[in-house]
């Protein structure tokens, strides 16, 4: 009895309880940056949100931003403040790219990573397939 291999691709993804064309960052949704402006001062008011989900620590994520802003930035409880006014899309923009340079695994495409140090590099270690990939920021 012989089977194309089409046809055993097919049986194998049915036997499947994981969607085979969904990627791993797709799983990760992340909010909608809530920005005001108060005077001077951006407030992104939801942002101890995002290092939650992104697996990272609060105030790396923040050097990040604030560098890549070319701005000050501080953390005050829940809520970040930055100085000048950003918009909602930048702060958005910035997160996805941090996303796809430190967080999401090169290889699988998994969001289940995390970061190790050795020696001087940051390497992102992924939890699904084990894959250890330079990170371009940390």
């Amino acid at each position: 009895m012989s089977f194309s291999y089409d046809k055993l691709l097919e049986r194998a993804k049915s036997k499947l309880k994981v969607d085979v064309k969904r990627s791993g960052a797709l799983r990760l949704e992340l909010p909608e940056p809530d920005v005001i402006w108060v005077g001077n001062k951006t407030i992104f008011r939801n942002y101890a949100e995002f290092p939650k989900l992104l697996r990272r620590d609060a105030n790396r994520l923040l050097m990040y931003l604030a560098k890549e802003l070319a701005t000050a930035a501080s953390i005050e409880g829940d809520r970040a403040i930055f100085i000048g006014r950003k918009d909602k899309e930048a702060f958005l923009q910035l997160i996805q790219r941090y996303m796809k340079d430190a967080v999401i695994c090169p290889v699988c495409g998994s969001p289940d990573t995390h970061l190790e140090r050795e020696k001087r590099l940051w390497f992102i270690v992924c939890e699904a397939c084990g894959a250890r990939s330079v990170a371009k920021v940390v």
